[in-house]
């Protein structure tokens, strides 16, 4: 069942769209004026004095602020089962709206959950070689196994390997697309746009008629990269929209990672170079646990220290335990867990299972985030 709209999202369209208001002025917009109706409500004098807004582009909102037809644009997403949000809707992702531009409104067909917010981006070349093809597959189905949610661009080559890996372990997948949901885009990918809206969603900024342009693209990546937690690269030239989306990673102060290539090949020249400039070089998935690490020991001191400051905003944890896909066995090792360290020999002690299937749900519960191994095998709850 698709989920209701954002209380006054037709006003939200109208300045969104209007001429020269990308999400940075809207914000600025916000600020000033405290609401999105009083902004569109506002005369080019009381718009000019917004800063960085001048006079001319004060005449451009005017001017513009009703010539996108929202009501029309509602109707059409209610017949293709998208449901738009905005920034101040509770269920917009916590992540995403930490970086420096959020999308002020969002388009989704399929569903958001918190469990999304244990997100791994996987971007890599349209163009890309059966390896790459093999580890974007590879990682995303261990990752989606643990509990990740996979995001890409749904473009062909790594991105769609990517979406593919998640499905296949019955995971969750995110394909931020470049273009309105009205449009898929590259076209063969319908069918797989499809299963990613049935076992996560498809989301887009863009208006649904947008066609996929190539200047859409960068913003598009930015989007992706926002909502992980970290990024992965694989398979990347020194020109690729996926080093644009590790840059956005960094500039979001998320983890990025890159997947090592042949030497020889010109598919591995930026992941190369990444890993050069300071990138987590990944092997196995072990190494992205240990990447994420260092990222989710701060958020979770984030998420303290706000919730110690009583700031509303923040008082939501990133992700509930009990919302994620814990096996039994995963359930029962992890309630046996603590705040204080546990030698494994504690935990073999606590719970009525085999060694191997121990040690195999305690991997699975570090992926997850949900646990912490301290040197000499010991295990603690995060």
């Amino acid at each position: 069942m698709r989920e209701k709209n954002s209380v006054e999202i037709q006003k939200w369209l109208e300045l969104i769209r209007a001429d020269k208001v990308g999400p940075t002025t809207f914000a600025k917009l916000l600020k000033h004026f405290g609401s999105v109706d009083v902004a569109l409500g506002a005369s080019v004098a009381e718009l000019a004095k917004v800063d960085g807004v001048g006079f001319k582009t004060a005449e451009k909102i005017t001017a513009t602020r009703n010539k996108f037809d929202s009501a029309a644009e509602l109707d059409l997403a209610d017949k293709l089962n998208v449901w738009l949000i905005n920034l101040d809707d509770k269920r917009y992702p916590v992540l995403l709206k930490r970086i420096y531009d959020p999308p002020p409104v969002l388009y989704i067909k399929g569903s958001l959950t918190s469990s999304d917010n244990l997100g791994i981006a996987i971007v890599g070349s349209r163009r890309c070689s059966l390896y790459g093809q093999q580890q974007s597959s590879r990682f995303a189905h261990l990752l989606a196994s643990a509990g990740f949610t996979i995001l890409s661009g749904l473009a062909r080559g790594i991105d769609t390997a990517a979406h593919r890996g998640a499905l296949s372990a019955e995971g969750r997948t995110i394909a931020v697309q470049g273009c309105g949901l009205a449009n898929i885009f590259p076209p063969e990918n319908k069918k797989l746009f499809e299963l990613v809206s049935q076992s996560g969603a498809c989301i887009s900024e863009l208006p649904l008629g947008y066609e996929p342009m190539s200047e859409n693209f960068p913003q598009r990546n930015r989007i992706i990269a926002g909502l992980s937690l970290g990024t992965i690269v694989i398979e990347s030239a020194l020109r690729s929209g996926a080093l644009i989306t590790a840059r956005a990673a960094l500039d979001s102060n998320r983890e990025v990672m890159a997947v090592p290539g042949k030497i020889d090949s010109p598919l591995s020249k930026g992941t190369h170079m990444l890993i050069k400039q300071g990138a987590r070089l990944i092997e196995s998935v072990e190494d992205v646990m240990e990447a994420l690490g260092y990222i989710g020991e701060q958020l979770n001191e984030h998420t303290k220290s706000s919730a110690d400051a009583a700031d509303e905003k923040f008082q939501t944890p990133l992700f509930d335990v009990s919302q994620l896909n814990l096996s039994e066995n995963e359930r029962m090792i992890y309630d046996s867990l603590t705040g204080e360290p546990q030698h494994i020999e504690q935990v073999i002690s606590a719970v009525d299972l085999a060694v191997g299937n121990i040690n195999a749900c305690l991997i699975s519960l570090r992926l997850k985030g949900l646990i912490k191994q301290l040197p000499g095998s010991s295990f603690l709850k995060n």
